[in-house]
C-alpha cells in the first residue's frame, strides 16, 4: 500500500495537516514563558492566539479559488513558504505588536492550505473514500496539537521559547522542498503511479480550463455547513487556545505535567478524526445515504460533545482526572465530525472544492477569531477556567439543529452541465 502513488500523497499531506497545526498551536504552551516576558494579560495572550485567524478567515475563499485556479502544487508550496517564515518570526518578536504581526503573517499563509489539500485529494482519492481522507488527514493535524506541548516545552527547556518557534519554522521549509519536488497537480503525470490507481480517479479537469466559479450559488448551497462549522470550531479553538493554560493554572501544576495532560486531551482528539473519517465512509458504501453519513453523524457527534462536557458545568470543585476525562471526551466526539464535515464540500461542489471547503472553513476562521479572544476576557473578569468550556455547551445545540440542514445528497452541477442537462431534459418532451 505504502508504494502507491496515491498512498504517498496523502501521507504528504498528512505531514503539512501536523506541521501546520504545531506551528498554529505552539504559542498556547509557549505563551506560559513569553506572556510573564513579554509583560501580557490574559486578555493580550487570546489577542496573541485570535491574531492568526484574521487572515485566515479572509484567504479561505480567496485560498480555496486560488487552489482552484492555479493547482495545488504552486499553491501549497508558496503557503508554507509564508506560514514558515512566520513562525520564524514569532521566535523573534519582541513585543505584543510584533507576536500579533507574525501571527497574521502565519494566518495568512496558512489561509489556503486546507481549502486547496481538499483540491489535492479531490483529484488524488476516489470518491469512497473521501471521509477517509479527510478524516485522516486531520487526525495526523491533531497529532500535531498532542505533540505540540510536550515537543514546545522541550525545546524550550533547550533552546528558549524563541528558538522553539524557529526550529518548527524550519521543518515547515522542509516539507515545502519534497512537496515541490514529489507532487502533480495531475495524478496521471506523476511517474510512480499506476494504471490501477488511475482507474480509480475522476476525470481531471486542467487548472486553466475550469468553469468559472458560481459563487451565488454556491455559497448559498454552502451557508448551512459553514455555520455548522462555525460551531464546531468554536469548541476545537478554545480547546487549542487554552487547554495548556487551563490544566497549567486551575490546578497549579507544572508545566510539563500540563502539557502532558493536554496532550492526552488533544490525542483523543485524533482518535475521533480517524474514526469519523472511516465511520462516514463505512456508513455511505452500507446504506448509499449520503445525508445519514454526513448530518446524521455530524448531530449525534455534536450531542455526545455537549453531553461530555456537561460535568464541568454541574461539578463544583471537579477533579483534575475528571476534567481531564471529560475534556477527552468532548474532543474525541468534536473531532468525530471533522471526516463528515469535510466531505460535504466534496459531495456539494465536486468541481469546486477548493472554493466550497474554503466557504465551510470560513466558519472556523471565524470562531477562531472570537472564540479564544471571549475565553481570555471571561477569565480575567472570573477567574474561572470552566467558564470558557460551558459557554460553548450552546452552540454544540445550535450546531446540532443546524447539522440537518445541510444538503450534501444534491449535487450543484456547473453552469455548462446545469445547461446541458435542461437542454436534455427538454428534449424528451419534444
Amino acid at each position: 500500500m505504502f508504494r502507491r502513488a496515491t498512498t504517498r500523497v496523502l501521507l504528504l499531506l498528512c505531514a503539512m495537516y501536523m506541521i501546520t497545526y504545531v506551528d498554529r498551536v505552539n504559542v498556547s504552551t509557549a505563551a506560559s514563558q513569553f506572556g510573564p516576558e513579554l509583560h501580557l494579560s490574559h486578555t493580550q495572550v487570546g489577542f496573541v492566539f485570535s491574531a492568526f485567524a484574521w487572515p485566515y478567515l479572509v484567504f479561505q475563499i480567496i485560498g480555496g479559488w486560488v487552489g482552484d485556479r492555479f493547482g495545488p502544487r504552486r499553491t501549497l508550496a508558496l503557503c508554507s513558504i509564508i506560514w514558515a517564515g512566520a513562525t520564524v518570526m514569532t521566535g523573534l518578536s519582541g513585543g505584543f505588536v510584533s507576536l500579533i504581526v507574525a501571527r497574521l503573517l502565519l494566518g495568512f499563509g496558512e489561509g489556503a492550505t486546507f481549502p486547496t489539500a481538499t483540491r489535492a485529494m479531490s483529484n488524488w482519492m476516489p470518491a469512497e473514500t473521501r471521509g477517509f481522507a479527510q478524516g485522516i488527514t486531520h487526525a495526523a493535524s491533531r497529532i500535531g496539537n498532542a505533540v505540540a506541548p510536550p515537543l514546545i516545552v522541550w525545546l524550550m527547556l533547550t533552546t528558549g521559547w524563541r528558538g522553539s518557534f524557529i526550529a518548527t519554522g524550519i521543518a515547515s521549509f522542509l516539507w515545502a522542498l519534497v512537496w515541490i519536488w514529489y507532487f502533480r497537480d495531475d495524478p496521471r503525470d506523476h511517474p510512480r503511479i499506476t494504471d490501477g490507481e488511475c482507474a480509480a480517479l475522476a476525470t481531471y479537469s486542467g487548472v486553466k480550463e475550469r468553469a468559472p466559479v458560481p459563487w451565488r450559488r454556491l455559497s448559498f448551497r454552502m451557508a448551512p455547513v459553514t455555520l455548522v462549522y462555525f460551531c464546531y470550531g468554536w469548541v476545537l479553538w478554545l480547546f487549542l487556545g487554552w487547554i495548556p493554560q487551563y490544566f497549567l493554572h486551575n490546578y497549579h501544576m507544572q508545566l510539563g505535567k500540563s502539557a502532558l495532560f493536554s496532550s492526552g486531551v488533544f490525542f483523543a482528539g485524533v482518535l475521533g478524526d480517524w474514526l469519523g473519517g472511516a465511520l462516514t465512509d463505512r456508513i455511505l458504501r452500507r446504506t448509499g445515504r449520503v445525508r445519514l453519513a454526513r448530518n446524521a453523524m455530524v448531530g449525534v457527534s455534536m450531542f455526545f460533545t455537549l453531553l461530555s462536557l456537561a460535568p464541568i458545568l454541574f461539578v463544583s470543585n471537579i477533579s483534575v482526572t475528571l476534567a481531564a476525562l471529560c475534556l477527552s471526551a468532548g474532543f474525541f466526539f468534536n473531532e468525530m465530525t471533522i471526516g463528515p464535515m469535510w466531505a460535504v464540500p466534496m459531495d456539494i461542489a465536486p468541481k469546486y472544492a477548493g472554493t466550497a471547503s474554503g466557504i465551510m472553513n470560513t466558519g472556523s476562521a471565524l470562531a477562531a477569531i472570537v472564540s479564544p479572544t471571549l475565553g481570555g476576557w471571561l477569565i480575567d473578569r472570573t477567574g474561572n477556567w470552566n467558564l470558557p468550556f460551558t459557554f460553548s455547551m450552546a452552540l454544540m445545540a445550535v450546531g446540532i439543529v443546524l447539522s440537518f440542514t445541510m444538503r450534501p445528497d444534491r449535487v450543484m452541477l456547473t453552469d455548462e452541465d446545469a445547461e446541458r442537462a435542461k437542454t436534455a431534459t427538454l428534449g424528451k418532451f419534444v
